[in-house]
């Protein structure tokens, strides 16, 4: 019994890496598209101009 269990620590091992490997790999582009278009939408909010209203002076 002892024998069977040195051998299926390599097999669960090779299983495990099998799985991480697969995962580490996966196909990750649909993030960054939405990473783009968050940046272009914070960028157009940086380049538009000030409303000219302080809301530290504001007096509401």
């Amino acid at each position: 019994m002892a024998a069977l269990a040195w051998l299926l620590i390599p097999l669960v091992a090779a299983i495990g890496a099998a799985i991480w490997g697969s995962w580490a790999a996966r196909d990750r582009t649909m993030g960054d598209i939405a990473e783009l278009n968050g940046y272009a939408r914070f960028r157009d909010a940086m380049e538009k101009p000030d409303s000219g209203t302080d809301p530290a002076t504001d007096p509401a």
